[in-house]
Order: C-alpha cells, then structure tokens, then sequence
C-alpha cells in the first residue's frame, strides 16, 4: 500500500504547490498532481478488486493511536475508485469553470489547498480501520468541504449555507462518536476488527449501535429527515465542488453505514425495514421537492436526496434478504444499491457540471430566466440530455441497469412466504416506480425550459458560444461512461460482486438468472443505440437536400415571443396541485391596480414543510431564549470578573453540601 499512502501524499500537497505558480497555470499543475495521486491510489484499488485479496497498512503514529491499520478490501477499493475518477473528472473542469473568477482577480489559493484535501480526506476515510483515526479524517472532509461551499463568503446566503452544512455535520460526527464508544466499550479497543468480534451474540446491542450510526452517516448522506442541510450548501458551493459533494462525499456516509452493517453481523428486521421505509421517503421526497424547485442546482439537490433514498432502497432490500436467509434477495438488493452508488456519481457530476456550465454563460441558476440554449450551448445541451435520460433511470443509459436491480431484489424478495415482507415490498416497488415517473416529469421540465423554446431574458439571449473544451471534454467522458454500462451491464454486474462479498455470500451458480438477464438487456440496449444511430443518420442525410422553410398559420400569433410558452411553475402545476398538504406555498403578489398599470409581479416559492415547520421554530425559539441573557454580556470586563467570582463562590457552597 506504499502507493496508496503516496498518492494521498500528493493530493494533500498539491494544492500548496499549485497555489505558489501564476495565476494562469494554478488549475493546469492542480489537476496534474490530482490526477497522478489519484492513479497511485486507484492501482491498488483495482488489483484488489480484480484478485479479491485485501491489502493491509499498519502505521505506528503514538502511544495515543498505537497502531492505526488502513485496509483496501473490496468495499473500500470500490469506493477508492469512485472517489479517484469521479473527483478528477471535476478538477480537469475546475480550471474552466474558475477562470472568470481569476479574471476578477478572486484570490483562489485556498480553494486550491482545500479541494484535494477533499479528496485525500475522503480516501483516507474509506480505508482507515481505526475509530479514532477514522474521525480524525472525516471532520477533515468535513471541514475542508465547507471551505469550499463558502468560496463565495461575500454572499450571505453562501455563508448562512456553509454554517448551516458545518452544524448538521457536527450533529452528524456527534451520533458516529457515540456508536463507536458503545462498540469500543464493548470491545475494548479502537480497532473495526474487534468492534465485529464485540457485536457478536448481542443482537440489542448491536441494533442500538446500528441506528446511532445509522443516523450520523445518514445525516451526511442525506436521508430524510436528517437532509435539511443539502438543498442549501450544494448550489452555494460551485458547480464542481457541488458535482464532488453529490457525486462522491455523501457517498462516504453510505460507506459508513455499509461498514457498520458488516462489522454488527446479520442485521435484525425492524432494522431491515426500519432502513427501507426511510429509504422509500427519502427517494418520494427528494423528488417531489426536486419538481418544485426554480433554482437549477437545488433541483439537482434534492435529486440527489432522491437518489440517496433509492440507494438506501437497495441497502434495504439487501438487509431484508440477510435477515430473511434469502441469499439471492440480499445479492440483488446490496448489488443494485452499490451499483446506483458508481451510477449516481456518474450521472450526478454530469449534470451538475452541466449547470456550472449554464451558470458560468449565463450568471444565474433560475430555470424562469433560461431558455433557448440548445441554440448557443449545443454540446452543453446535449449533456445535459443524457444526464437527465440516465437519472431518469431510462435505457440505454446506466441509471436504468442499477434501478433494475433493485426491482429485481424486491421482485425476488415477494417469494419470501411472510406477510409483512409482501406489504413493505410491495409498497417499496410502487413507491420507486412513482419515483421514477416524477423523476421523468421533473427533467422534462427542467431540459425544455433551460434548453428548449426561446430565450426568457436578456442573460440567455445573450449567451453566443458554448464553453470550451476544458469544460466540456470532462462531462464527455461521464456521458461515455453512462452509455458504456448501459450497454454493457453484465461486466458491471461481475464488478460489482466483489463489494457485494463484503455484506454477504456471492454464489455465482445461483446468479446465473440475473446475468442472463444482463445479457438480455445489453443486446436490446445495443439494438436501441443503433437503431437511434440509424435515424439520426438519416435525418442527418435527408437535410443535406436544399428545402425552403415556411411558416404555417400562427392562429393569429404571427409574432410569438418567450410569455407565450410555459414556465417552469406552469408545467408542473397540475401535479402539484394535487399534493398541496405536502408543501408551504409563500407568495409574493404585486396585483394590478390600474387600468394600464405600471408594474405587477407574481411570484411562488415552496418552503421545506421540515425547515418551515420544525427547524425554523426551533431556531426563532433557541433566539429568543439567548435573547434573555444579552444583558450579561454587556463588554464590562468588572461584570464578567464578578460572574466569575458568584461561579466560584456557588461551586464552593456546593462542593460543601456534596462533601
């Protein structure tokens, strides 16, 4: 693992190295030292998951750690992959997306400092097997993407965002701490070894651990109701910081609960079903707030709590199966949700770089505002389109193989002869069906109304040219990705059993049915691209032929302009509109009040019913409780010597009562 330690070596050092060259060649040294400390830790990564054969790092740092060991076993090799590629694919498009921020003279050294650290942080993380240790990094992954959510800290809404992220994760670190001083108690020692030793025979335990940890890693990944901070810090931060946050930090908090799932041993099932019916709202939920959503990025936010929710759908079914002694239920459920783990950090980057993209050309996030890009942002468009096709978990993309999976884990699992498994069953596959249909109805919106139609002000009018390559080569190669598994998802498939071993048993015999089945969809998703190839070619040959272009009757609108076409408000209206007990409508009406009146506005924002109904009162509460003591402090430093001498004098009078 020489490599391994090396190439996080690296990382922590390149963004100083970067932050002494000229302005014009920071980003350019950046990515070449990234993308080198990445390669020495993805090569031991890869011939872990191609041998099977874990790899063990016993560092010796002091009396107080004693011996620290880092392991790479399948899980963390799987993770260490994803973190590598998906985190480099967002640097390369980091010199793009910062060069107007350069040209303004922003001083970025810090971001720079602060962006690999992320990344060697969240290495560091998935391979340390010591409790201690282990915290250690992760408040340094969460400290460090906090310095890169408030890049922009003149803002007050980026920095109300990056306090808000900094107080959830320490929420987050406080119930982690917790979980593992209860298995160290048990165990006596720091080391992961032993906390699987110590779970053993002791299910009550082992349950109460479970749930600790399971609401602190589900509070950085986002489940509901422990999301609040998410839709808030992942648009304040820049696109690529945001795309490494969605695509692969929250996914560190999937690691922990997978990690703590395989130390605890066989799950009981009120846990099971516990982890698939938060799973099953936070997918419903993210996604029907994701619709509702004007601001781009914090639509791609809550699909990224959606897309957390369907992960946590396949951990579920997968616990269901160990806890019900179906192998082939608990193969398919951890597959399709560590398979949607890789899928989502494809996908996810995609298109949140695609919107760094838009932001960068256009200077807002406001669906209303866009329109018409297709036009001047073609390649962007393009992206983007696949990006949607893919979360949308639609053939011949990749999010379709991993959702199909997990279908497949829950339809295997009706077989289980037990009611109450029927019932959550059933329910979890309708639950992510009307996922997907609002998922559809969501992008649909969000592609025609930023790309499609014409232009909705100034700003997308003004818009000539698409981003150039630096920018664009990245998400090309996302786009390639999410085609290359669609199309291919029974290699994938035998990838991903190698992690999947990690949670339970891999009998390959007994997988025979799911990878024909890959198979099957590999030759009819091959068949689908070529027969698109085939109608694109012919349209592409058709329109060479000179024709002459006019336009029919216009019904009486001979001048259309962009009020006569749909809002992103207005698409999605008639849904809503049957859901309205599940959102805080806050209007802001400027009616008319003349006959030819000067100004008159509509607006409509929906409130987090969470955040408006249970965050934000206990925060005016917290306010007005501290209010009450803004006398003390006062600034008389005779004041504070004369709280200091009462303390004393109360723990002196105490301490004669105790003795």
């Amino acid at each position: 693992m020489d490599n391994y330690f090396l190439g996080i070596m690296i990382l922590l050092l390149s963004g100083f190295v970067a932050s002494v060259f000229s302005k014009k060649n920071k980003i350019t040294v950046l990515s070449i030292l990234v993308a080198i400390g990445s390669i020495f830790c993805l090569i031991p990564a890869i011939q872990v998951l191609i041998n099977g054969e874990s790899l063990t790092q016993t560092v010796f740092l002091s009396n107080i750690f004693c011996s620290i060991n880092f392991v790479i076993d399948s899980l963390a090799a799987f993770f260490v992959a994803v973190i590598t590629i998906m985190s480099l694919a967002s640097v390369v498009y980091s010199k793009g997306y910062l060069r107007p921020y350069m040209e303004q003279d922003k001083n970025i050294n810090s971001h720079l400092v602060f962006l690999p650290m992320l990344i060697a942080s969240m290495l560091a993380v998935v391979t340390c097997q010591n409790a201690l240790m282990f915290l250690i990094c992760w408040e340094i992954m969460s400290l460090s993407s906090f310095f890169l959510v408030i890049f922009e800290n003149e803002k007050k809404e980026v920095l109300k965002a990056g306090i808000k992220y900094l107080v959830f994760m320490h929420i987050s670190v406080l119930f982690i701490i917790i979980s593992f001083a209860l298995m160290s108690l048990q165990s006596g020692s720091l080391d992961f070894a032993s906390f699987a030793s110590g779970m053993q025979n002791n299910e009550q335990y082992a349950n109460l651990v479970f749930l600790l940890a399971f609401v602190g890693f589900g509070t950085k990944c986002g489940f509901v109701p422990f999301h609040n901070w998410l839709p808030d810090a992942h648009p304040a931060a820049p696109s690529h910081v945001s795309a490494i946050m969605s695509g692969v930090m929250i996914k560190t908090g999937i690691y922990g609960i997978l990690r703590m799932l395989s130390l605890t041993g066989k799950p009981s099932l009120l846990i099971s079903y516990t982890v698939l019916i938060i799973s099953v709202i936070s997918a419903l939920y993210g996604v029907l707030y994701a619709i509702t959503q004007h601001d781009l990025k914090r639509l791609l936010a809550y699909h990224s709590i959606e897309n957390i929710g369907i992960i946590g759908i396949g951990i579920g079914v997968g616990m269901l199966g160990l806890a019900y002694n179906s192998p082939i239920v608990a193969v398919l459920g951890f597959a399709g949700g560590i398979l949607h783990i890789l899928n989502h950090s494809i996908f996810k980057e995609l298109l949140f770089l695609s919107a760094g993209s838009v932001y960068v050309k256009t200077h807002t996030r406001d669906i209303e505002s866009l329109g018409g890009l297709i036009k001047s942002m073609p390649a962007t468009a393009v992206m983007f389109l696949i990006g949607s096709v893919a979360i949308c978990g639609l053939p011949p993309f990749n999010g379709f193989v991993s959702e199909f999976l997990v279908y497949l884990g829950m339809f295997k699992g009706l077989s289980i002869h037990n009611f109450i498994s029927l019932i959550a069953l059933i329910g979890a596959i309708a639950g992510l069906a009307l996922v997907g249909t609002m998922a559809i109805l969501c992008f649909t919106k969000a592609f025609s109304i930023i790309f499609l139609g014409m232009p909705r002000s100034e700003a997308a009018e003004n818009v000539q040219s698409d981003n150039g390559k630096l920018m664009i080569f990245p998400m090309g190669v996302l786009a390639t990705f999410t085609l290359i598994i669609g199309l291919f998802p029974q290699y994938v498939f035998n990838f991903i059993l190698k992690p999947v071993s990690v949670m339970c048993e891999c009998n390959i015999e007994s997988l025979s049915e799911p990878l024909s089945i890959m198979q099957i969809i590999s030759v009819y998703a091959l068949a689908l691209v070529l027969l698109l190839a085939v109608i694109i070619g012919l349209k592409l040959m058709l329109s060479k032929n000179k024709t002459v272009m006019f336009e029919t009757w216009g019904c009486g609108y001979n001048r259309p302009n962009n009020h006569m076409q749909y809002t992103a408000s207005s698409y999605a209206s008639p849904f809503l509109s049957m859901l309205k007990p599940l959102f805080k409508k806050v209007f802001d009406i400027e009616k008319p009040r003349k006959l030819f009146p000067k100004s008159a506005h509509f607006s409509l924002h929906i409130d987090d019913i969470e955040e408006a109904y249970l965050i934000n009162p206990l925060l005016k509460g917290d306010e007005w409780f501290l209010s009450k003591f803004e006398r003390i402090q006062s600034g008389n430093i005779q004041s504070y010597i004369k709280y200091g001498l009462i303390f004393l004098v109360l723990v002196i009078i105490g301490s004669l009562f105790i003795g």
